[in-house]
């Protein structure tokens, strides 16, 4: 091992990193090298870690160490003050069990394997990233930084096994979009203090750049107060959010977040191998563009500001404990690679790609004009609710002007860029591993609306009511014949004139219980053959409820979708102008992997190809649980082959995708989304909730009341604790207030058969698992023959707190070895 070399080395790279070599058992040496030889190590008591400690990217030899050192009397969030005087403090590291110092600075203890000194600089904010190398695969080690009489936290890290190792099992959480503006972090004390892993991967969003955003001024736990920029920019005005702009804001956002005690347990315990996705810089970022709506470049385009993008890399670089290179000096935004790869023995490669930093521009940009309004399109019809044609047709456009100029096409709508793109293959090609698992930002899963289905349907749902009172009004014009009502009101509603629709239904009525018989009597009466088929079925349904079903989806929904904005039932809505954009097919997020389609499909075919099989993606980024396969062209007849599967986390406090369509969706195409509720409770008052249909909509099985029950528990739960029911009470009264509604034909017809209804779109048939209303993160067990991800969905806030109970729920999404394909319990 390492005492075959130097006992110590001490290196500074390029971008501040620091390395030393662990001996074999042996002390190593306290000295430096010789530019910092002179450098005296810190003393006294007045020194804290205020950011606690963390530990990056375990390999079988080495892994990155991090810390902060600030005197004590300055703020946790300030910059660290320049010093005439440069000093350094201690790093120690272990491979003695510390396991019972975990949470506490008590003195590590066991034989000390590193011993390095490190001088703090104010240039990179008095943190530390320093390196160890020459430890052994597969162990445990404990850690710790000392700051004169001061010791920081203990720290904990495994490294991975050997690349040649038979590894039987390997246990992680991976973590997405963790808000500190909004909900609560109960989800990093479960962790810190419940989950045996051996490594957490983060997926981005690990900090918000925004601060005062309508999205974030929902309820928040007291223990977050508000943040405040250091500088900042105005997104509208002199007043409202703000965006952090200089290195100063970045680096104090990743200082305020690491001031929570439970993410600082979790960085204790556990390495992470993290990645970024846009809130590190900009919301729906593409290179060093910003996408925020009203702030453009002088020609309406995305304003690009590459001096905030550098800004944004320094204060990841310098707060995440990754292993990666960094150029202070280079001129170009592009001065940091993040995207590398590990290998854990036999069983796993693991990929980690960058989807920001070498993106193309959005197919359709914001600035594109909207024919409409003659203004800028803006987020809707360019990121999100994208007609697919129109998005196909520009995606075909710019990848032939790309071929035509000799460039790569791809790169004209591509996410990963030339030179990552070909990594990405280079690496899944050579992987020997029997996973390969892609740390991937962004939902590789198709998420499309077939609109005219879904317009169909609304309107279908509405026309239902209307049948239904029509049915009512004629029953006593028949003396109560419930089966001539229904047969009058079906060919009435068909198109029949009054006279030949009373007819038929007499003709229906005397034709004996056969179909055929009573259809040629209709027929006969006057009706056509298709209006004929409606009236009879509508005369044998049975109740008028029943028959008002049958007419809404037996004949409005087939003639909207026929004849769209055209159909006599649309004109009749008094919404035809509203409804007329949503005759279409559209793609609900371009700003995933469903806006980089071409670049996709090259991936998925070099897959396919290559025969390499067990990929799965780990994903982040839509503040939902999903589960599906990603496919080989997802516009293929039956949607295409699968090829891989991505398993899509919740975000760790982010609100939900969910509640941002439902604030997006209100009025016309509002009931796709949400389905208004208001509960009497006794005691409590009316608690109001909007059900999620949007889950529906997209693709979730058709629903049974329990499941229905189920779906918005944990929604229950926290809208009765806002409302200011005990936790020790809360359970129960969900449950009694689940039967209370199990009773309630608002629920358990007109809502459940609203819910069958939207699942009966048949929409994105390669979702196993939907869940776009949650909060938590993922824990996978991998193994040689299945991957085993749960997804642990968290209880609300209980008043301005983080739950007792944090966990509200688990799914289990299990993917067998050698198949591209999902099953989840």
């Amino acid at each position: 091992m390492a005492s075959q070399i130097n006992r110590r080395q001490f290196l500074k790279l390029g971008g501040f990193i620091t390395v030393s070599v662990a001996t074999a058992g042996l002390a190593a040496c306290g000295g430096s090298d010789h530019s910092d030889a002179g450098v005296p190590l810190a003393s006294g008591s007045d020194w804290k870690f205020p950011q606690s400690v963390a530990s990056g990217d375990p390999r079988p030899d080495s892994a990155l160490l991090w810390t902060r050192v600030v005197p004590a009397s300055l703020d946790a969030v300030a910059p660290a003050p320049a010093s005439a005087t440069e000093v350094a403090v201690r790093l120690i590291v272990s491979a003695s069990d510390n396991s019972s110092s975990l949470g506490s600075n008590k003195a590590l203890s066991g034989t000390t394997i590193v011993d390095a000194k490190l001088p703090l600089k104010s240039d990179f904010d008095n943190t530390l990233r320093h390196k160890v190398t020459g430890l052994q695969p597969g162990q445990t080690y404990f850690y710790q930084f000392i700051a004169g009489d001061v010791r920081s936290n203990v720290g904990r890290f495994k490294t991975a096994p050997a690349a040649t190792a038979d590894v039987a099992q390997l246990q992680f959480a991976y973590l997405t979009c963790q808000d500190w503006s909004i909900n609560h972090w109960g989800a990093l004390g479960h962790i810190a203090a419940n989950e045996s892993l051996d490594f957490i991967v983060h997926l981005g969003d690990y900090i918000y750049e925004t601060v005062g955003e309508a999205f974030q001024t929902g309820a928040v736990e007291s223990r977050h107060d508000q943040l405040k920029l250091p500088d900042g920019t105005y997104k509208n005005g002199s007043s409202g959010a703000k965006y952090a702009t200089t290195t100063a804001d970045y680096r104090y956002l990743y200082k305020k977040y690491r001031t929570d005690t439970r993410l600082q347990a979790v960085h204790e315990r556990f390495a992470f191998i993290a990645i970024w996705d846009d809130h590190e810089f900009t919301d729906d970022a593409w290179q060093d563009a910003s996408t925020y709506e009203g702030i453009v470049a002088a020609d309406g385009s995305d304003l690009h500001q590459p001096s905030r993008r550098r800004s944004a890399n320094q204060a990841w670089f310098e707060y995440m404990p990754a292993d990666v290179t960094f150029d202070a000096a280079a001129t170009s935004f592009q001065n940091i690679q993040i995207y590398r790869d590990f290998q854990f023995g036999k069983l796993m490669q693991l990929v980690m790609t960058d989807e920001r930093l070498y993106r193309a521009d959005h197919a359709i940009p914001e600035a594109s004009v909207n024919p409409a309004t003659g203004k800028p399109l803006g987020s809707i019809g360019s990121r999100y609710l994208v007609p697919q044609q129109l998005f196909d047709s520009v995606e075909a456009q710019k990848m032939a002007a790309a071929t035509k100029a000799g460039a790569d096409p791809l790169a004209a709508v591509g996410m990963l860029g030339t030179t990552q793109r070909e990594w990405w293959k280079g690496k899944m090609k050579a992987a020997t591993s029997t996973w390969k698992l892609w740390g991937n930002e962004v939902s590789l899963l198709r998420m499309g609306l077939n609109g005219i289905d879904a317009i169909a349907t609304l309107v279908a749902l509405s026309g239902m009511s209307k049948v239904g009172a029509a049915i009512a009004s004629t029953l006593p014009l028949v003396g109560g014949n419930v089966a001539l009502a229904n047969a009058i009101v079906a060919a009435s509603t068909a198109g029949a004139t009054t006279s030949v629709a009373q007819a038929a239904a007499m003709a229906i009525a005397g034709a004996g219980g056969n179909t055929a018989a009573q259809g040629a009597a209709a027929v006969g009466a006057g009706l056509s053959a298709a209006q004929a088929g409606i009236a009879v079925a509508a005369f044998n349904s049975g109740s008028p409820t029943a028959a008002a079903q049958v007419i809404a989806f037996g004949w409005i929904k087939p003639d909207v979708q026929a004849k769209q904005a055209a159909s006599s039932f649309v004109t009749a809505s008094g919404q035809a102008a509203a409804l007329a954009p949503f005759f279409n097919r559209f793609l609900l997020n371009c700003d995933q992997w469903d806006g980089y389609n071409s670049e996709r499909k090259a991936l998925m075919a070099h897959l396919k190809t290559n025969a390499i099989g067990n990929v799965v993606a780990i994903t982040g980024d839509i503040h939902s649980f999903f589960a599906g396969t990603v496919n080989d062209d997802f516009d293929a007849a039956g949607g295409g082959t699968p090829v891989m599967v991505d398993l899509v986390s919740a975000g760790v406090s982010s609100d939900s995708f969910f509640s941002y369509m439902n604030a997006a969706g209100q009025g016309d195409i509002g009931t796709l989304v949400s389905y208004p509720l208001a509960i009497p409770v006794p005691g409590v008052g009316t608690v109001n909730l909007a059900i999620n249909l949007l889950d529906y909509t997209m693709g979730k099985a058709a629903p049974t009341v329990d499941s229905l029950l189920e779906q918005f528990r944990v929604q229950l739960r926290g809208a009765l604790a806002a409302k200011g029911v005990p936790e020790a009470q809360l359970d129960a009264t969900v449950t009694a207030v689940q039967g209370g509604l199990k009773a309630s034909t608002d629920f358990s017809v007109t809502l459940l058969g609203l819910a069958q209804q939207l699942s009966g779109l048949g929409n994105n048939p390669w979702l196993k698992h939907l869940n776009t209303d949650a909060q938590g993160y993922t824990v996978v067990t991998l193994t040689p023959g299945k991957l085993v991800a749960q997804f642990k969905q968290v209880n609300k806030l209980v008043g301005n707190a983080a739950p007792a109970t944090v966990i509200a729920r688990v799914a289990t999404a299990t993917v067998t070895a050698g198949t591209a394909a999902v099953v989840v319990a």
